[in-house]
């Protein structure tokens, strides 16, 4: 396990602003990818590449399969009974399918943040400890020192320093999200999946929650299903449109809601669908 965290940088410093390059080396990539619920296929032939460092968003109406995509990449959806794969989803280089024994070793490297914010009913500091915790770590002066990293880095340390043996589930929606990226960031992972992370909440915590993104990009590659286009035009360096269970177009975000290829995705960026 890595055992220092880089700088933390404030979110909405404009200093961090970086322009996406299209030739950026790939973190994951996604090669032919079919996803059956039973006999129900839900994900056809998926091909995509995944930047390192960069925000990726998914896009689409709903029961397109996005968030069926995102779960085939930290191998979350083996945990849904009658349902198989084809095709490969490397990380590094390597088939998260074939090349780790443990499905929990991928979902350490590749964590998750869900649409409903899920903390456990713990202390707020028991929470973001819980991952190192259920990894052996024992060190008390370690874990204190990640649990406060992790805190700085979800923008939420200073909100809960002085209160850190209280219950979880006293913080506000917005607060609980938080909590939850800082739980995910807390084992070290180097991609982070949000499942519409900022849906429930409300317009002041989205914006926390956005601010965010952009700062954990530096150090994280991040992919982040939305149903807002404004969000996904805010936060996202790359943009995947998703329909009936294909890919239809990706590319650079300024591209894909300026001058979309296909007429689809045109359609449905400005309303005529979905």
């Amino acid at each position: 396990m890595r055992e220092n965290f880089m700088h933390v940088n404030n979110p909405g410093d404009s200093s961090l602003a970086v322009v996406p390059e299209d030739d950026a080396p790939n973190k994951m990539i996604v090669e032919h990818l079919d996803f059956f619920y039973g006999a129900n296929q839900a994900l056809f032939d998926i091909s995509l590449n995944i930047p390192l460092h960069q925000v990726m968003a998914l896009i689409g109406p709903s029961g397109c399969g996005k968030s069926t995509f995102l779960r085939t990449l930290n191998r979350l959806n083996e945990t849904i009974p009658a349902t198989r794969m084809k095709g490969r989803v490397l990380l590094d280089g390597r088939d998260i399918y074939q090349d780790f024994d443990d499905p929990a070793q991928v979902r350490t490297q590749v964590g998750m943040v869900f649409q409903k914010s899920n903390p456990f009913p713990k202390s707020i500091f028991d929470n973001v400890a819980y991952g190192l915790r259920v990894n052996g770590i024992k060190d008390k002066d370690l874990i204190a020192q990640v649990v406060e990293e992790s805190l700085v880095r979800a923008a939420l340390w200073d909100e809960v320093k002085d209160k850190l043996d209280h219950s979880a589930m006293a913080l506000s929606g917005g607060q609980q999200q938080r909590l939850c990226i800082a739980r995910a960031l807390a084992i070290r992972p180097e991609v982070i999946l949000m499942d519409e992370p900022a849906s429930a909440l409300d317009p002041l915590s989205t914006t926390k929650i956005e601010d965010l993104i952009g700062v954990l990009k530096q150090n994280y590659t991040i992919v982040i299903v939305t149903h807002n286009m404004q969000q996904a035009a805010r936060v996202s360096d790359r943009t995947a449109f998703f329909f009936e269970g294909r890919l239809i177009e990706e590319g650079l975000t300024r591209e894909i809601f300026t001058r979309p290829k296909k007429k689809k995705t045109e359609d449905y960026i400005t309303g005529r669908f979905g």
